[in-house]
């Protein structure tokens, strides 16, 4: 497994990247909010050598701007970058629904084909909310357990298991160049 972190405004944009092999940024959420700490934040990835995830909080409704937008302003360095959604309960307490999350990732799919697009949720959004099993290229869960050992049935490539003291997750991958090379895919 690899070890790697998600950061998002709230972290500095000076965090601990020892032995991490893959960090996940916040890029935007809705139409209207960018992440202030994403340049910074994405600039201590990649010199770290950090295979560099970007991801979008997802509100329900106007999915295509939503998509433009995250598109806009998630970073381009070429195929090794992931994309992902974060499918969650919003601030005012609504989620977007399944074909939203679906329609979503198509879209970013559509307007970056060079990149994986993966979907983040929880593990009770994947077991009692989903009900496509969508998830793009890959699943991404939260489930505050064990490292590696979330409490699904599905395959998962990324689970993050604790958020103390920063969103830590494992990669299920054998090492660093395996995780470039499904990054990497064309």
């Amino acid at each position: 497994m690899l070890r790697g972190i998600d950061v998002s405004a709230y972290q500095s944009d000076a965090y601990d990247t020892d032995g991490l092999s893959f960090v996940f940024i916040k890029a935007t959420e809705g139409r209207t909010y960018v992440n202030p700490k994403l340049t910074a934040q994405t600039k201590r990835a990649r010199d770290a050598g950090c295979v560099v995830g970007f991801y979008h909080f997802l509100w329900p409704g106007n999915l295509t701007a939503q998509a433009e937008y995250f598109v806009s302003q998630a970073p381009e360095r070429g195929n090794a970058d992931i994309l992902a959604v974060d499918w969650e309960t919003t601030g005012d307490g609504t989620h977007a629904s399944n074909a939203e999350k679906d329609t979503f990732i198509r879209k970013v799919k559509e307007l970056r084909p060079d990149c994986r697009v993966v979907l983040y949720c929880n593990r009770n959004y994947w077991l009692n909310v989903d009900t496509t099993s969508y998830a793009g290229d890959g699943l991404w869960i939260a489930d505050y357990v064990t490292a590696g050992e979330p409490r699904i049935q599905a395959k998962w490539l990324f689970h993050q298991y604790t958020d103390d003291p920063v969103d830590t997750n494992v990669g299920d991958f054998a090492t660093k160049k395996a995780l470039q090379e499904w990054a990497d895919f064309k």
